[in-house]
């Protein structure tokens, strides 16, 4: 087993490297606008798996799903040739995430906006349910306090 230090230093490359090669180097048409995000390298250095993220619609991203499984070979051995590692590790591609949480954060964020709005439009105007100081002072009713407890 290898420490993570090396596993995260290889991850870091392998990125790099996969990034560079589907620009330079991989023509397909299907390969939208591909960003690679992370990579992750197991503890073993056997496999790497590769996230990524795509403009674009449901069709575009099915299409350039196929196009990254199609050039995983010409990507792995660039990653072999780049890395120089022992053993090459195997790519794996997986759609990142993150976009469609940070989605899902920004529908919450402006939901709750919104319900505050509601909730400051609905107090305008209004008073309190009892006194507006509920609080006792001290000096004040000190004698009604003590007739109460004779």
């Amino acid at each position: 087993m290898t420490d993570n230090a090396r596993a995260r230093k290889l991850a870091d490359r392998i990125q790099v490297v996969v990034a560079e090669t589907l620009d330079r180097r991989i023509k397909d048409p299907r390969l939208g606008f591909v960003t690679i995000t992370d990579a992750r390298v197991t503890g073993d250095l056997r496999e790497a798996t590769v996230f990524y993220t795509v403009y674009g619609d449901d069709e575009e991203r099915a299409a350039s799903a196929a196009a990254l499984e199609s050039a995983k070979g010409v990507l792995r051995s660039e990653v072999g040739r780049q890395t120089g590692v022992r053993f090459t590790p195997t790519l794996a591609f997986v759609p990142d995430a993150l976009p469609d949480n940070a989605r899902t954060i920004d529908d919450l964020l402006a939901k709750a906006r919104a319900q505050d709005e509601q909730v400051r439009e609905s107090s305008t105007g209004a008073s309190y349910a009892g006194e507006a100081d509920p609080y006792r002072r001290p000096g004040e009713d000190d004698e009604d306090e003590g007739s109460a407890q004779a």
